[in-house]
């Protein structure tokens, strides 16, 4: 037995932990203590074992818990009572703490009070902000929801103004019991002693259990999905259209829908839709990674994307280039992004078709917000209107730039050049280049030098091809 550990917190005692044999992590579950064993292909075996070191940790959760209570206001006698009517709550932290540093158990490293603490008081502390005045009540119930008198109790003692209707105050949130249930069941261990089959699936994928609680605070319906009926079928899909394993777990929390829909009624009929478009088969892996939820939008939803893509102009074959390389392009709406976008364009005389097949990300830019700004910033800089157009229609991904954090420092540099204004029209990619390791550095090399290249051959040549250039500049200056 190892000496006892001393919690560092004041006011909370310390507590004796039993030695790690190694390799194995204890877990507790109703009844039962087990401990985990792993095995050479990375899976689990669990044996019963003594409880010792896994009734020391619930202590330690416990005394963790009563100091994070009584920072939020509680009485010493408030917080034990709490922490009496806690027992579930107490064991999901067990639990919690297992999945987080499950890589220490099982090189049999016990962990240290710090260690307990750091993997706890976050956790706590993301709850409150989500449930603020009845963290109390989420703690005692857990996983279900406070009665409705607790929430409503809440509510009367925030201020009422004289005359009015006193109701649950929009800043008290209230209880998701689906989610505190399903969170629930991704941490804790069942009666069986295992993890549900689908989370150690999605462990073995390489998805993370913090991610895996993530994906489940905003889709609780995921806790319940089936491996064989719904996860798997779906992650083996991915996996024949060529996606990388270890891409599997950022698409499935981008979009975890993926997996509750249908084969053979909407991925597959979906995909073959894209696909009669021009979709490339060998880029869906690119597609999908880059844009999950494509998969997961209706026909009818695709088609008004598309009628509106040959609406403007565009070929058959640039439809299919635009949904490869932008496809999130179809998650705008057509008649309140798309359309308006489009007459803002068109209002400065630019080729609609052609910018959208350049650069269709321009269009889920907001008109307000980053259209018109830098529309005026050029026209505000002595350009006219001619002039800005002609450089949208060269370098439509102007928009995308940030003008406080991009383009205002490199025409602050630029004004410092040997360059006229007309220079960015004919070579607006200049907003393009990072002004600290490729403008500057090439810059001043070619001052150095002293001769002069265009703001195109300056930028856009290779390391190689630069040299070159100004050494054959050097060759004739001499």
């Amino acid at each position: 037995m190892k000496a006892a550990l001393s919690l560092r917190f004041p006011e909370i005692p310390s507590f004796s932990r039993a030695v790690f044999r190694q390799s194995r992590t204890e877990i507790r579950v109703p009844q039962k203590v087990f401990f985990c064993r792993a095995k050479h292909d990375g899976s689990f075996s669990l044996r019963l074992v003594p409880p010792t070191l896994l009734a020391a940790e619930k202590e330690e959760a416990k005394a963790v818990l009563t100091l994070f209570l009584k920072k939020q206001g509680l009485t010493n006698a408030g917080a034990a009572r709490s922490i009496n009517k806690s027992d579930a709550f107490v064991d999901h932290l067990v639990s919690r703490l297992h999945s987080v540093h499950k890589s220490r158990y099982l090189v049999g490293r016990e962990l240290t009070t710090l260690e307990i603490r750091d993997a706890l008081i976050p956790y706590l502390e993301t709850l409150h902000e989500e449930y603020g005045p009845i963290m109390v009540d989420v703690v005692e119930n857990f996983p279900d929801p406070p009665v409705s008198d607790k929430i409503e109790e809440s509510a009367t003692k925030q201020p009422v103004a004289e005359n009015s209707v006193a109701s649950v105050s929009p800043s008290i949130p209230m209880i998701d019991s689906k989610k505190l249930k399903a969170l629930a069941r991704v941490s804790d261990i069942s009666p069986t002693g295992k993890l549900p089959s689908h989370i150690v699936y999605l462990l073995e994928l390489g998805m993370e259990l913090e991610a895996i609680r993530e994906v489940i605070r905003k889709f609780p319906a995921f806790a319940y999905y089936s491996l064989e009926g719904k996860i798997k079928p779906v992650v083996e899909f991915l996996l024949d259209l060529g996606v990388p394993k270890q891409d599997i777990p950022t698409i499935l929390s981008k979009r975890p829908q993926l997996c509750g829909i249908s084969l053979t009624e909407n991925l597959i009929p979906t995909m073959a839709f894209l696909e009669e478009l021009g979709v490339d088969k060998k880029q869906w892996a690119k597609v999908i990674y880059r844009f999950p939820p494509l998969l997961t939008y209706s026909r009818q939803k695709l088609q008004s994307t598309v009628d509106f893509l040959y609406e403007m102009g565009l070929s058959a074959e640039n439809v299919s280039k635009v949904l490869t390389r932008c496809p999130n392009i179809i998650s705008y709406s057509v008649e309140e992004k798309l359309r308006p976008t489009a007459e803002y364009f068109r209002s400065l005389n630019v080729d609609v078709g052609l910018l959208l097949h350049r650069a269709p990300q321009t269009f889920g830019l907001s008109i307000e917000g980053n259209l018109k700004p830098v529309t005026s910033f050029f026209l505000e800089r002595g350009y006219s209107m001619e002039e800005v157009t002609t450089m949208i229609s060269r370098n439509g991904s102007l928009y995308t730039f940030s003008l406080p954090d991009n383009m205002m420092p490199k025409w602050e540099f630029f004004l410092t050049m040997v360059y006229p204004k007309s220079e960015l029209v004919k070579f607006p990619q200049y907003f393009g280049y990072s002004l600290e390791d490729r403008i500057k550095p090439r810059y001043v090399i070619m001052t150095n030098c002293g001769v002069k290249l265009l703001l195109n051959q300056m930028l856009s040549l290779s390391e190689e091809d630069f040299h070159k250039v100004l050494k054959k500049k050097m060759e004739k200056k001499a």
